[in-house]
């Protein structure tokens, strides 16, 4: 084991061995349960999902090479290391099988353990949404399809997707929007450590505005949000949330 640590930092070591020993998988299948040819854990499986995820790889075979060049936290994830390690089918199959409700009920419940420790509070909250393309040629920006931002042109490799369209610049005089076949990711976060409370992921075409009153219950439902103060750009400039904060929330 000495030998496999040398490849990982200490730091990085360190992050998913505390994750994941404070990681509540008690809702989720034992970690006898056997999934793939091989039979690997589903627990073990999760947890490379959320390495996956920590790390921001878009693909998995990023999260298979990581795993690969750092045994140290494929042992940490749960699998054996003397083993191969699953394959990339292994990977997708769970992931596409992966059920929402439980990660949601899983982050809830890690929100709530930082907020026992007064890492995170609800004093000052803000929302945000982050723009996430589909994987499909409609949004390559060098594919040539006409009108391939169309309503009339929806992508057949992902049905579920909307058309929307985000800002293309950060510049403050450059009024620059750009379309894309996809999803939003609405997040709450708390301002202070700028740590995520809450999300919704919804297709690409609905208004930031109209998602608001729902994360904010949402969030409410399982951590008090009362008397925040809550802070958002434009895209949320609708009396219908000034009204729910004062009145229903009590902040600002």
């Amino acid at each position: 084991m000495q030998d496999i640590s040398f490849f990982t930092s200490a730091p990085k070591a360190n992050f998913y061995d505390k994750l994941f020993m404070n990681l509540d998988l008690s809702d989720f299948p034992e970690s006898t349960a056997k999934t793939g040819r091989n039979g690997y854990s589903k627990r073990a499986l999760l947890r490379a999902f959320i390495v996956m995820k920590c790390e921001c790889f878009s693909y998995i075979t990023d999260l298979l090479d990581y795993l690969q060049n750092n045994l140290l936290i494929a042992h940490y994830c749960g699998f054996d290391i003397m083993k191969p390690l699953p394959s990339y089918w292994t990977f997708d199959r769970f992931i596409i099988n992966l059920d929402n409700d439980f990660l949601q009920k899983l982050m809830q419940s890690q929100v709530l353990k930082l907020s026992e420790l007064g890492i995170i509070d609800t004093s000052f909250i803000g929302l945000d949404s982050t723009p996430i393309s589909a994987n499909t040629s409609h949004n390559n920006p060098k594919s040539f399809k006409k009108n391939k931002f169309s309503k009339d042109k929806h992508p057949k490799c992902d049905k579920d997707c909307g058309l929307g369209v985000h800002t293309a610049s950060n510049q403050i005089n450059e009024q620059k929007f750009e379309y894309y076949w996809g999803y939003k990711n609405h997040v709450m976060v708390d301002c202070i450590t700028g740590l995520p409370i809450c999300e919704l992921t919804t297709t690409a075409n609905v208004a930031d505005s109209t998602v608001a009153l729902d994360i904010l219950s949402q969030t409410n439902s399982f951590l008090s949000i009362n008397e925040c103060t809550f802070l958002a750009d434009k895209g949320y400039d609708a009396k219908a949330i000034y009204n729910a904060i004062h009145e229903v929330y009590h902040g600002e």
